[in-house]
C-alpha cells in the first residue's frame, strides 16, 4: 500500500507497507530515567476475582503502573514547565509531518557557565546549523553517538547524559522546527537546579508559547536507518497529561 502526500507544492511518495518504528516500548526491562523503579505489570487480584489465567482467573486483567516521563518512549508539550495544565492530547491536532533524521556526536564543553560544566557531553546550535543545512523540516529526529543496544535497558539516573544548550533548541525554535525527537531522556541536562533552559528555548515559554509544538524523548533509531528526510506519523496514547507514551514512525520519502 502506497500513498501520495501533497505537502506544500511537492508530491511525496511513501510506502506504508514498510514502517519504521523509532519508539522504545514500555516495559519492565525498558530504559528509566530520573530515579524512578522498572515499570510494573502485576494482575488485579482482590476478594471479587483474580486477574490471572495462570492463577486460574477467566482473564488476565493487569494493573500498570509507569511515568510517562521516566519510562519509554514519549512525547511531552509545554506543559511539561508552565505554570498552567496544558495536555498534550490537546496540543496534537494532526499526526503526520516532513521530518529530517539527523546523527550527532555530542561534544565535550569546553567551558562553564551557569548550567554547563567543562566536560560535558552537549549538542550546540553550530552542531545543528551544520546537519540541517538549508532544509527547515516540521520535525527533526536526532540520533546520538554512540548508538548501541544498551539505550533500548539502559538506567540513565545519575549518568548526566548528553544534553543540548539552550542556544541549540533556540536555534530550532527559530527554523520553525515544531516537533523534536531524541534518543536522550532529556534535551536539558540532567541535574540543572530546575532551570530546564533548553525546553523553555524550544517552546519559547513564557513570552511566546508554541502551544503545539512538542517533544518526543527516549526513541532508539538503528544504525542501518540513513539520515534524511522522511514523513514522520507521530502517534500518541490519548492521555490529558502533560506527557503521554508514544509510537513516532517513520516513512521513507521514495
Amino acid at each position: 500500500m502506497k500513498a501520495l502526500i501533497q505537502h506544500k507544492g511537492r508530491d511525496i511518495r511513501i510506502d506504508l507497507r514498510r514502517p519504521i518504528d523509532i519508539s522504545i516500548p514500555l516495559s519492565p526491562r525498558g530504559p528509566r530515567a530520573w530515579y524512578v523503579e522498572p515499570m510494573r505489570i502485576s494482575p488485579v487480584i482482590n476478594a471479587h476475582f483474580a486477574g490471572s489465567v495462570a492463577l486460574n482467573g477467566s482473564v488476565n486483567f493487569n494493573d500498570v503502573r509507569f511515568n510517562p516521563h521516566g519510562h519509554g518512549t514519549h512525547t511531552e508539550c509545554v506543559g511539561h514547565i508552565s505554570r498552567s495544565f496544558a495536555s498534550v492530547n490537546q496540543a496534537l491536532s494532526q499526526f503526520f509531518y516532513h521530518a529530517q533524521l539527523i546523527t550527532l556526536l555530542p561534544q565535550k564543553a569546553t567551558k562553564d557557565d551557569a548550567i554547563t560544566k567543562v566536560g560535558d557531553l552537549v549538542i550546540t546550535a553550530a552542531m545543528l546549523k551544520q546537519s540541517i543545512g538549508e532544509t527547515r523540516p516540521e520535525a527533526l529526529v536526532i540520533r546520538t553517538t554512540p548508538n548501541d543496544l544498551s539505550k533500548l535497558n539502559r538506567n540513565y539516573s545519575d549518568t548526566n547524559f548528553p544534553y543540548f544548550e539552550r542556544e541549540a533548541l533556540q536555534y530550532l525554535a527559530e527554523i520553525g522546527v515544531e516537533h523534536l525527537l531524541v534518543d536522550l531522556p532529556s534535551v536539558d541536562r540532567e541535574s540543572d537546579g530546575g532551570a530546564l533552559q533548553a525546553h523553555h528555548a524550544f517552546w519559547k515559554y513564557p513570552e511566546d508559547t508554541r502551544h503545539t509544538c512538542t517533544i518526543t524523548e527516549f526513541i532508539f533509531v538503528p544504525d542501518q536507518i540513513s539520515d534524511g528526510e522522511y514523513i514522520l506519523n507521530l502517534q500518541t496514547a490519548p492521555l490529558e497529561n502533560d506527557a503521554t507514551p508514544s509510537r513516532p514512525v517513520l516513512y521513507l520519502i521514495e
